[in-house]
C-alpha cells in the first residue's frame, strides 16, 4: 500500500504512470488504480494479433500526440494484441480502443486512462512486452505517446 500511494502521489503532482498488464488475481486484490477497476476471473484478452482495432476517441491526445496513431500502427503485431484487459472500470476512466477476437464481443479495457490530480494514470493491457522486442514500429509510436501523456503540447512559433 505504501508504494502504491507514493506512485499515485507522483501522478497527482503531474507525473505520468503507465501501468502495463497485471494478472487478475494480483490486480483485483491490490486495487492499485486511483478509481475502481477490475480485470475479473475471465482474464479478458485478444489472442488474434490481426484483430480489428476501433478508435473510440481518435482525436484524444494519447492517440494523436506526438504521433498520430492509425490502423497502420497495428499492422505487424506478433502473437496477440493484449491480455488482462480491464473488464469493469469507473466512469472517470477513458477507454481509447476497442478490439475483439473473431466471434467475440468488443473489449474496451485494453488501453484506459484518467487524469488524476495534475497527472495521468494509464492502464495498458496491450502486449507491449511482445511488440517492443520485435521492433514493431506502431507499438513504439503508441508507447511514446503514452509516456508523453502529461507533457504539454509544443507551442508553435
Amino acid at each position: 500500500p505504501g508504494t502504491n500511494q507514493r506512485l499515485l502521489e507522483y501522478v497527482s503532482k503531474g507525473g505520468t504512470l503507465l501501468v502495463q498488464y497485471n494478472r487478475n488475481f494480483v490486480w483485483d486484490e491490490l486495487k492499485p488504480a486511483p478509481y475502481p477497476a477490475t480485470i475479473g476471473n475471465s482474464a479478458p484478452r485478444i489472442t488474434d494479433e490481426n484483430s480489428p482495432v476501433k478508435f473510440l476517441r481518435p482525436a484524444d491526445a494519447l492517440l494523436s500526440r506526438p504521433n498520430k496513431i492509425t490502423q497502420a500502427d497495428f499492422k505487424g503485431w506478433v502473437q496477440e494484441r493484449g491480455l488482462y484487459f480491464w473488464s469493469q472500470f469507473d466512469r472517470r476512466y477513458t477507454p481509447l480502443l476497442a478490439m475483439r477476437d473473431p466471434g467475440e464481443n468488443d473489449l474496451n479495457g485494453g488501453l484506459v486512462y484518467t487524469r488524476f490530480g495534475k497527472g495521468t494514470y494509464i492502464y495498458a493491457g496491450l502486449a507491449f512486452f511482445r511488440q517492443l522486442p520485435e521492433g514493431v514500429p506502431g507499438a513504439y509510436r503508441l508507447f511514446v505517446n503514452l509516456l508523453s501523456a502529461s507533457r504539454p503540447p509544443k507551442r508553435r512559433r
